[in-house]
């Protein structure tokens, strides 16, 4: 069902709008519309612009929310007034952002050291002062590294007949690091020597204090006490927010509301009234929220709400909000799946709800398995409000229904007797046709009975829509309707042995509804009084109609031929858990209960799967292309209403 919907303007002084949003709008659920659209009518409207001043610290607020350490604390302040909030988180964000700038101090220092400390640990195997080494004037130095395989070169066929000194510090599995001296006047010539060794040259800066080894100790030591000044920024951060974490949330939700509220303005309009500035705010709300509202505000001098009951005379169209008894609620997912339906459609919801259940109980009919669908689905459904689980608890009771009647549990027929009948087993004799399983002409007889359902829907949603070509004419309206009302008519009387009507009257249920199908498009254009418009001329016309007719009654056939799967599932899975039974062993008496278990769960699984998809498709293709438009949009309110 959808809820009826009312249209709400609603003006005050232009100074009261944050009261009466904070005050009266928050609590209700009303979906604004732009006022300068909705009231083109009223002569000097204007914008309602001003900037939010709440915005930059809600952000700010919600910034430091998602960083809160082990997740956004619950306020327990609900009254705080907007200035206090807005105190709040300046201050907190002011000590944080303080805090967090002497950490990243810290880090960066730590992170010089460590390059430091990371610089001269490859040298460690030098034991001279390393500041002492920096001093040399005579003496050139050089600190890097060299391969090990040129390392190796180098010391067996260079190193003798070059004036350096060189000494080998710490290696790896690919480098050697070293250092060399050599005599500043030489200093040219064996740094090209070095080079074409493929030494690779690494710089000291003048910090360090006594040997490599003395330095890294001292620069580990500096990193620790960096470490704990680091820690303990940390533990101070944690307390400031420990201690205001119900403060800040609490300032968090009253900046949201404002911030929220002061946007409201954007869909507003302004207008002037001799010295006076008002606001206009345009809405939907449904019917009882409106009679709420409106006698609320009766006694606010400040505020004025008009409604308007004709929504002819409102530019947009209603939104739609659905409204189904709560058995049916798990369902509206199917319709949204499919689109939702326009404010004066019918809602789908309930119709979707019966008939998935029910085919897909005839489908999938065991008592045992159905049962479990159902318990299972109702927890899921109860525990994590999964829509999907609520429609699988729904299916479940429809299957543990079919399953009694047909006499099956887990796959077991010999427990109970079947109220109605076996789908294997049980045949009727048919006329013309033969003999033919009893479930598959049920399934048929059933989908014709939906498909008439689904012509009277059509014919009252283009009534409401005043779409009189859908409505008389189409395949699925008022023409359409007799012929396949006619033809399911005459095929249910020969089939069960009765007489048919006369002649005369057949052809005229017949052969009448064809021809208004055929002219639809002329005798469209003569009810609503326009001019019919023949394109390609009139033989094009007379093909096209054939063509268009032949297609209809191809239609007419496959569509109801579509409704035999339902049958071919109910008696496949009797098949299926025949198969288990007797893979089990259950005929000889002792029977495997793992594998009958194991059976079951998969034949649960994989069936129920593929017998809810099946059906779906049989309600989107059969029944929603026949009535259901869905071009309906969603009601998207403001603010909902207060727990």
């Amino acid at each position: 069902m959808i809820e009826k919907m009312k249209f709400l303007s609603i003006t005050g002084p232009k100074e009261d709008i944050d009261r009466v949003v904070d005050v009266y709008l928050s609590r209700y659920e009303i979906q604004l519309e732009n006022a300068l659209s909705e009231l083109k009518t009223v002569k000097d409207l204007r914008p309602y612009i001003e900037a939010n001043p709440y915005k930059e610290d809600f952000e700010t607020a919600k910034s430091l929310l998602e960083q809160w350490p082990g997740g956004p604390p619950e306020s327990g302040k609900t009254d705080m007034e907007i200035g206090q909030a807005v105190q709040t988180v300046r201050r907190l964000a002011e000590s944080l952002s303080q805090m967090n700038a002497r950490q990243e101090e810290l880090k960066a220092k730590r992170e010089e050291l460590v390059k430091s400390r990371d610089r001269v640990t490859p040298f460690k195997g030098l034991n001279y002062d390393v500041k002492e080494i920096l001093k040399l004037r005579f003496v050139k130095f050089r600190f890097g590294r060299i391969s090990k395989e040129y390392f190796e070169k180098f010391s067996n066929y260079v190193y003798d007949t070059i004036d350096t000194v060189m000494f080998k510090c710490e290696e790896d599995e690919e480098y050697v690091w070293i250092v060399y001296f050599v005599p500043d006047k030489l200093s040219e010539k064996i740094d090209a020597i070095y080079s074409s060794m493929h030494f690779e040259r690494q710089f000291l800066p003048d910090e360090y204090e006594g040997t490599p080894v003395e330095a890294k100790v001292v620069l580990d030591d500096k990193i620790r006490e960096i470490d704990k000044e680091i820690e303990l920024s940390k533990s101070e951060a944690s307390r400031e927010m420990g201690a205001k974490g119900q403060e800040l949330a609490a300032a968090y939700n009253r900046l949201k509301s404002y911030s929220l509220n002061f946007d409201v303005r954007k869909m507003a309009a302004c207008t002037r009234h001799e010295s006076h500035n008002f606001y206009i705010l345009c809405g939907w709300m449904t019917e009882s929220d409106a009679a709420k509202f409106q006698k609320e505000i009766a006694a606010d001098a400040d505020t004025f709400c008009i409604i308007e009951d004709d929504h002819g005379n409102i530019l947009s169209k209603p939104p739609t909000k659905m409204k189904n008894p709560g058995l049916f609620k798990p369902f509206e997912m199917f319709v949204e799946m499919y689109g939702l339906p326009a404010y004066n459609e019918i809602d789908p919801t309930i119709l979707i709800g019966i008939t998935y259940s029910v085919l897909f109980g005839f489908m999938f009919g065991d008592a045992g398995q159905g049962f479990c669908l159902l318990i299972g689905g109702f927890l899921l459904y109860r525990l994590k409000k999964v829509r999907l689980a609520g429609i699988i608890s729904c299916c479940g009771l429809f299957s543990t229904i079919f399953g009694v009647m047909f006499g099956s549990i887990f796959g077991f027929e010999e427990i109970i007797e079947p109220l109605w009948l076996r789908p294997q087993e049980a045949m009727t004799d048919l006329p013309f046709i033969g003999r033919l399983n009893t479930v598959f002409v049920v399934a048929v007889g059933l989908g014709m009975c939906i498909i008439l359902l689904c012509m009277v829907l059509n014919m009252i949603n283009s009534m409401r829509s005043h779409d009189t070509e859908k409505l008389y004419f189409d395949t699925n309206g008022a023409a359409g309707f007799v012929f396949y009302f006619a033809l399911a008519s005459s095929i249910v009387l020969y089939l069960s042995g009765r007489a048919l009507p006369a002649t005369i009257i057949l052809a005229v249920m017949f052969v009448v509804p064809l021809l208004l199908m055929f002219f639809k498009e002329p005798l469209t254009a003569a009810a609503e009084k326009k001019r019919a418009k023949l394109e390609g001329g009139a033989g094009m016309f007379i093909v096209q109609g054939l063509f268009e007719l032949f297609e209809v009654l191809l239609s007419y056939f496959s569509n109801t031929l579509s409704f035999v799967r339902v049958g071919a599932f109910a008696v496949s899975h009797a098949a299926m858990m025949e198969v288990v039974l007797m893979l089990a062993g259950v005929e000889a008496g002792s029977p495997n209960w793992a594998v009958v278990i194991g059976g079951n769960l998969f034949v649960c699984g994989m069936e129920g799967l593929i017998v809810g998809i099946q059906v779906l498709r049989l309600e989107y293709y059969e029944l929603f292309s026949r009535f259901y438009r869905g071009n309906g949009r969603s009601f998207e309110p403001y603010g909902k209403t207060a727990a």
